[in-house]
């Protein structure tokens, strides 16, 4: 096991790594920017190391100021938490160049399963179901139109590299594809430094479903069941929750079963997300792999009782994954839902500036992953999300009267916060009946705005 551990991030999973680092005996070591010096996550770390400027790409984003810090500190891994460079394969590769263990995958595996274009010819091999579309990326756009027609409009033009939204484009007709080509390769580049981007198909009313995975160095690799990630505004998730409702026990297993098929043929340590697009007949096709522990894992720990984190840092360190996959059981339900410090009334306008005012709820069931607290200052640097709060009942119903007076417990001002926006989702027939996809939310949001 390691001595130390560096923890490459900032908030509420700095803090998550910061307890499972304590669960293990391992001492954790935080890297903070001029914007975070008075993060609450800096009061639990045994030692804190300033790395540079609020702006993300002078701080958290600087791969020598982070080796640095690990060096002077004496930290033997780093752990990336999500976001800023948890999935940048190089800085995975400069750690294990300076024999500072990544607490990730391989860069060869991150590199397989970070790139969508690859990771779709991996898993087409293991039989992960995937979108019919073009092979690899677009190098002739004759060519995309040519599969779009055989496939059908309307075709997502999406790509390779990156996530979160950027480099997408829906067309609908042949015009809209040449033009949605051009400028996703624009928007890609612009954001991920690879213009490479890719056409497939393009499901209406799809639910977001992904699969917790866990593999080590052994050759061993489990799954933790599903997520679903459905009501989502803009490609950003807003609740996720565990298990999927209404999803057919032989199908989930099926598609389960093929996310830790292809996270073993990849030679993958550790956590590592594998999301699925389900249409209306419940049939599954891959949408990508996040080589990374996800902002909602909290959900699958909830109702699997396993730490996540802390088996992340145990096959970093060498060990086999401490069970199998007969071992893995599911109990009752989970939701979670993100509080971003945002204005839903305000086009979801980021609240920055200090928290006077933190009154977290409590009871059985009811978890809360967050860096807030009254006195702290919200920086306008980074996300606007400030904590997770889940809840667990032994059933779905049970878990949204948990969640609904969780919400009503909440307490945080005077920003305003994402708080009664969840408070409305909670109470809205198109969840409570579970009747929805992806685009739910925001037709119901477009339609309150028009009236």
């Amino acid at each position: 096991m390691f001595k130390r551990i560096l923890i490459a991030n900032r908030g509420e999973i700095a803090l998550r790594v910061i307890r499972a680092c304590r669960s293990l005996g391992v001492s954790p070591v935080c890297v903070y920017s001029l914007a975070d010096k008075n993060g609450p996550w800096i009061e639990q770390a045994d030692e804190s190391v300033c790395i540079g400027p609020p702006a993300s790409k002078d701080s958290y984003l600087r791969i020598e100021r982070l080796i640095a810090a690990a060096e002077i500190t004496g930290a033997d891994a780093i752990h990336p938490g999500y976001g800023f460079l948890s999935e940048n394969a190089h800085f995975a590769e400069v750690c294990r160049d300076c024999n500072i263990t990544f607490i990730g995958p391989s860069p060869e595996a991150m590199s397989q399963l970070g790139d969508k274009v690859n990771c779709k010819r991996l898993a087409r091999q293991t039989g992960t179901p995937v979108f019919p579309g073009t092979e690899g990326g677009i190098e002739d756009i004759d060519e995309a139109v040519k599969v779009a027609k055989e496939i059908g409009f309307p075709v997502i033009v999406k790509a390779a590299a990156g996530g979160g939204g950027r480099g997408m484009r829906v067309a609908r007709d042949e015009a809209e594809l040449r033009d949605g080509v051009g400028k996703a390769q624009q928007e890609a580049l612009a954001a991920f430094g690879n213009g490479t981007v890719y056409v497939e198909k393009y499901l209406e009313n799809a639910r977001h479903f992904e699969v917790q995975t866990l593999g080590d160095n052994h050759g061993n690799a489990v799954h933790l069941y599903e997520r679903d990630c459905s009501s989502q505004r803009r490609h950003q998730k807003l609740v996720e929750e565990a298990p999927s409702p209404g999803v057919d026990p032989k199908k989930r297993d099926k598609v389960c079963e093929s996310a830790a098929s292809l996270i073993q043929k990849a030679k993958y340590c550790g956590a590592a997300t594998v999301e699925f697009l389900m249409d209306k007949h419940q049939d599954f096709y891959m949408l990508e792999v996040n080589t990374r522990v996800q902002v909602e894992h909290p959900v699958t720990e909830m109702i699997t009782g396993v730490d996540i984190v802390q088996t992340q840092i145990r096959v970093a360190a060498g060990e086999k994954l401490p069970f199998a996959q007969k071992d893995i059981r599911v109990n009752g339900h989970a939701i979670e839902v993100r509080i971003n410090a945002e204005d839903p009334d305000r086009g979801f306008m980021p609240q920055a500036g200090l928290i006077e005012q933190f009154a977290a709820p409590g009871g059985p069931g009811v978890r809360l992953d967050s860096h807030a607290r009254a006195g702290y200052r919200i920086p306008s640097n980074y996300d606007s999300m400030i904590g997770k709060l889940i809840v667990h009942g032994h059933d779905r119903d049970a878990a949204i009267v948990r969640m609904r007076q969780a919400l009503k417990e909440f307490q945080i001002g005077p920003m305003r916060t994402t708080i009664p926006l969840h408070q409305r989702i909670m109470e809205r027939p198109e969840f409570t009946s579970a009747k929805f996809d992806i685009h739910w939310v925001e037709r119901w949001l477009k339609g309150e705005a028009k009236a």
